[in-house]
């Protein structure tokens, strides 16, 4: 798979934030006797002050028999993919201190009936959406071209890389980048929303904030 320009690959949750993934592989047998195999990482929010999560994914037995290894190149999407979910779901708390959070990687992840990960079912709006903040924060974080056919994303929006190239063309028309194949530059027009990318984050980090605000009482 093409790479990204930069050694930064950013990864933006469906409600918009933008994240960094840093896995310590490979993953090892759980020490507590349980049937589990762990790997520890670091998920960070790229636009803000330090805000970040230590997790350690939790690889069920179930899941660990449908992967064809756990090697990155096998196990990196989803279990980027489940984090993400995890995000998405407001189980995942960002702090500006240590604080390890165990994320469950199992059988709600995946739909045995179609053999296949299951994450967000993306409507073509969503998925649009989606590729504005990916093109705008990459392009914030790294600049250069975006590969865009990227089977990460793919399955994360349980849709296809061709259908990823196929929404990023319809935006094309609209003046947001140029694309030649899959390879996206972001233009001067995208570029200039900050402020509606940005306030997607405040929302989401909001949200997160209220919902685990709660939760401690």
């Amino acid at each position: 798979m093409p790479e990204n320009n930069g050694s930064r690959k950013i990864y933006v949750s469906f409600a918009g934030l933008p994240l960094t993934f840093d896995l310590k592989w490979p993953f090892h047998a759980s020490t507590s006797g349980a049937d589990w195999w762990v790997l520890h990482g670091t998920i960070r929010v790229e636009s803000s002050n330090g805000l970040h999560a230590l997790v350690a994914v939790n690889l069920s037995a179930t899941i660990k028999e449908v992967m064809p290894s756990l090697d990155p190149k096998d196990g990196e999407g989803p279990v980027i993919n489940a984090l993400r979910k995890e995000i998405d779901r407001k189980q995942i708390e960002f702090v500006k201190s240590p604080k390890l959070l165990p994320v469950h990687f199992s059988s709600r992840h995946y739909n045995f009936k179609r053999n296949q990960f299951i994450f967000e079912k993306a409507a073509d709006g969503q998925i649009a959406t989606f590729l504005e903040r990916k093109v705008y924060w990459q392009t914030r974080a790294t600049g250069g071209d975006i590969w865009i056919a990227d089977e990460t994303e793919a399955q994360y929006l349980e849709t296809t890389a061709h259908h990823l190239s196929e929404v990023a063309g319809q935006l094309a028309k609209q003046g947001l980048w140029r694309m030649e194949r899959a390879y996206l530059t972001a233009t001067d027009l995208l570029m200039s929303q900050s402020a509606r990318f940005e306030a997607d984050v405040k929302c989401a980090l909001e949200e997160l904030e209220r919902k685990h605000v709660f939760e401690r009482g």
